[in-house]
């Protein structure tokens, strides 16, 4: 979103059309995932490909997992949510801007929904919290985080009439955090454990990009179909050098309770490719693109409504009054050496 957020128009039809049960992977779960997925260890083992990637990205089978070893890591970035996340320092309600993006212009007037949507998506939503004001200065006190059990809410709500004109007439109002300007890390693994939310225009995603604030390249460890329950997709975007074309390739995986029951989404970022993960299980992998030179930030966030990202469709009638993206936790941790 921070330029053009799921450009998933060049992907290779087929791959995104294609849905994969992930049971070939349940050899590779690694012990500590086995002991409990629920947890984020201060140290995590992952098993991992080492084969030469034939390819520039593949779905992973168990034929292809046959030489694999274990990589260690060593947690460096976790909330588990047991206090509102715009609390603790880690995280910004919108996109960040530069230098000539005055602080000012996050929290109202005119022109400030620049950075709390992705107009180029179609997105029908505003992302707020309580101190924007949208068009006017006074804050609207509209929270879309809400913590319970150590679980946060991300709610999308349909925009109530009467804030409607000072919302910029967008049709629902909901939630993004965003690690940028407080934490980003160049290699090592980044999961959210999370419930997905389903329903006509909802659009859920944990995803990555360089913390230069150019794009691509971009990280999208999990994108939800909300038409399509237990649709998930895993991509990458990049360009082969830095005016080339925009380049991508990325897999859907079925996890047919994705939406009522908390599953890890994950990828692993090594030297020479990243590796993503299903409940700590490799399930596609790709050759790093030489463009990946920076560090990278994460965002979750909750968004209505896409032009482009089949499987969501705009926002309708028959889309949800309120949805829920349920998030247990986010960590990240670095290669241990």
């Amino acid at each position: 979103m921070a330029v053009h957020r799921h450009a998933h128009a060049g992907v290779d039809d087929l791959s995104l059309r294609i849905l994969a049960i992930l049971g070939f992977f349940s050899a590779l779960a690694p012990a500590l995932a086995q002991a409990d997925l629920a947890a984020a260890p201060m140290q995590l083992s992952l098993k991992v490909t080492t084969d030469s990637l034939s390819q520039q990205c593949r779905r992973l089978h168990a034929a292809d997992t046959q030489s694999v070893a274990t990589v260690t890591l060593r947690r460096t970035f976790h909330d588990d949510f047991d206090k509102h996340p715009l609390s603790s320092g880690k995280w910004a309600p919108h996109y960040a801007g530069g230098a000539d993006w005055p602080e000012a212009r996050y929290w109202g007037g005119d022109g400030s929904d620049f950075k709390r949507k992705t107009a180029w998506n179609g997105e029908q939503q505003i992302y707020v919290d309580p101190r924007y004001a949208g068009r006017g200065t006074t804050p609207l006190g509209l929270d879309p985080f809400s913590v319970r059990d150590g679980l946060l809410s991300i709610t999308a709500s349909r925009t109530p009439p009467a804030l409607k004109e000072v919302l910029f007439h967008n049709e629902y109002v909901s939630g993004i955090l965003t690690t940028q300007s407080s934490f980003a890390q160049k290699l090592g693994y980044f999961e959210i454990r999370a419930r997905i939310p389903v329903g006509r225009g909802v659009w859920p995603a944990f995803w990555m990009l360089a913390d230069n604030g150019g794009w691509p390249p971009e990280i999208d460890v999990m994108e939800g179909r909300g038409q399509r329950p237990g649709d998930l997709v895993m991509t990458t975007h990049w360009r082969t050098s830095p005016a080339g074309p925009v380049q991508s390739c990325g897999f859907d995986f079925m996890v047919p309770d994705a939406s009522t029951a908390f599953h890890d989404y994950g990828v692993l970022w090594l030297q020479d490719r990243l590796i993503y993960f299903i409940d700590r299980k490799p399930v596609s992998d790709i050759r790093v693109p030489d463009t990946f030179e920076d560090p990278m930030y994460m965002i979750v966030n909750l968004a209505m409504g896409s032009r482009n990202f089949e499987g969501v469709g705009f926002v309708d009638a028959e889309s949800p009054v309120t949805v829920a993206f349920e998030i247990d936790r986010i960590s990240a941790w670095q290669i241990d050496p």
